[in-house]
């Protein structure tokens, strides 16, 4: 019972769309209107906001995070597993967006940070470098998301490695249109217009 609340409350927070709100509020127009319709942090960085985009990457990140270390203070460690997956869920198909939400990648890397902090620092290392080295916010993405399992593995968090493997399959699930752009050469770089 405990667990079924905890991924109930997690999936609530998880599922709070921060870029809607935000570009709303700032007067910016409906975000899924705006460049690739996407309610993440990348799309917001289209509407020529940074401000914006800064806001939105750290409050989906925060959500995250705070849904596992929540989970992990009143339940533990497996509530707190319960908790990543239902928070990262509830941003891919939130409830108040008809189960039309965003990507993952920043809330991906708040629930790392928060599950093991030296993996979630490794795996926000991977997404900087890949991004600067190739100039494609998915790509960066994919890059890290498959690193999770790896640090996880050689840091002595095996525990984690399935949950982050799921994870990992989630965040390519989601950028599957992205991953097809890539591959054709069309995928808009990072500071490009989409």
């Amino acid at each position: 019972m405990t667990l079924a609340l905890t991924a109930i409350l997690a999936y609530l927070l998880g599922s709070i769309p921060f870029g809607v709100l935000i570009t709303r509020a700032l007067g910016l127009g409906d975000l899924r209107a705006i460049g690739s319709g996407n309610i993440g942090a990348t799309n917001v960085l289209r509407t020529g906001n940074k401000g914006a985009a800064a806001a939105t990457l750290i409050l989906d990140g925060g959500k995250g995070a705070l849904a596992v270390l929540l989970a992990r203070h009143f339940g533990g460690e497996t509530a707190a597993m319960v908790a990543s997956l239902a928070a990262f869920l509830g941003h891919l198909f939130p409830v108040w967006l008809g189960f039309r939400g965003g990507k993952g990648v920043a809330t991906f890397l708040g629930v790392t940070l928060a599950l093991a902090w030296p993996a979630g620092l490794l795996a926000c290392a991977t997404w900087l470098v890949t991004a600067f080295l190739f100039r494609f916010s998915s790509l960066a993405a994919l890059v890290a998301a498959v690193s999770v399992p790896v640090w996880l593995a050689l840091l002595g968090r095996s525990d984690l490695v399935p949950l982050g493997i799921a994870l990992a399959v989630l965040i390519f699930v989601r950028h599957q249109a992205n991953i097809r752009r890539l591959l054709d050469g069309s995928e808009p770089r990072i500071g490009g217009r989409h």
